[in-house]
């Protein structure tokens, strides 16, 4: 999976100056156009989008320097539509603009090419197994809030504050299949998952009961599922989680992404120091 997906970084490389497609670059690393962009963000620490730009704008940087093109011949040449597009993204990324750059002889920012290796650690297993689940509902409350990759989500934790205590009740009073008990759900996330872009956020539980008026359903299609189960301190370990099964078990298991829901589901201890968490990933297996 990881050579398939650095000759994908390879075909970046050589079509910065043209477009590109993530749906090509998804067929170089044999796994679909959702799941490269999943992948990409967990192992690179930036949405893939965000890569090709820096990408581009480092190179248009040397030529800005190198003075051999004008500015609106390099701000075509990378897929700007004009000089005025240009250079805002490119006082973005190094702090001054073309124009100035040139004049001055200014130092520049750089993103760096990327490959990809896989580092096995072997002090550690991950926990999981693989479950077939029919079509199911999430029903409890709903908020629209901004995606933290690391630490506390303030929006999350003030909303689920906000619900009161006889809310919650009544939300977990419903459960009555797999996952068991309030789940926290995550859905129509932003492809890029960059930090600070929305998703929808559910606190509620997997229930097949009459859906309360003041409560709101999500309905979620028959599919693989892979769950996975771990201990540690709160939030940390969810988080640490979440990354452990993009950058460690899809590239050693013939499962890739697919669209979904996540659902993940937490206990926490007395002082809410450390949890026990189960993550479902819905997932499909990979053509051979």
């Amino acid at each position: 999976m990881l050579e398939r997906l650095n000759q994908a970084m390879e075909q970046i490389e050589r079509r910065l100056d043209q477009r590109i497609e993530v749906s090509d670059l998804a067929r170089i690393a044999l796994t679909s156009e959702y799941h490269f962009r999943r992948m990409f963000s967990a192992l690179a620490g930036i949405p893939l989008s965000q890569y090709i730009r820096r990408r581009r704008l480092t190179v248009a940087g040397g030529e800005v320097l190198a003075g051999e093109r004008t500015l609106l011949d390099i701000a075509v040449r990378y897929g700007y539509t004009s000089g005025e597009a240009f250079a805002r993204a490119f006082r973005a990324m190094h702090g001054v603009g073309p124009g100035e750059a040139r004049r001055a002889g200014a130092h520049l920012q750089s993103q760096p090419r990327m490959s990809f290796r896989l580092i096995v650690e072997g002090s550690s297993s991950m926990r999981y197994r693989i479950v077939q689940k029919e079509e199911f509902r999430v029903v409890g409350r709903k908020a629209r809030v901004p995606l933290v990759h690391e630490g506390m989500n303030p929006d999350i934790a003030a909303f689920i504050r906000g619900l009161g205590q006889e809310t919650l009740q009544r939300i977990q009073s419903l459960s009555d299949q797999e996952p068991e008990g309030i789940v926290s759900v995550s859905d129509n996330l932003d492809d890029s998952r960059a930090e600070g872009t929305e998703l929808d956020y559910y606190h509620g539980v997997v229930s097949s009961a009459v859906v309360p008026e003041d409560m709101e359903a999500l309905t979620v299609a028959a599919g693989t599922w892979a769950v996975f189960e771990n201990s540690g301190p709160f939030p940390q370990a969810l988080q640490y989680l979440w990354r452990d099964v993009f950058t460690q078990w899809f590239p050693s298991n013939p499962y890739q992404s697919r669209p979904g829901p996540e659902i993940l589901r937490t206990r926490l201890s007395q002082d809410a120091a450390q949890a026990d968490a189960e993550l479902w990933i819905p997932v499909e297996r990979t053509a051979l």
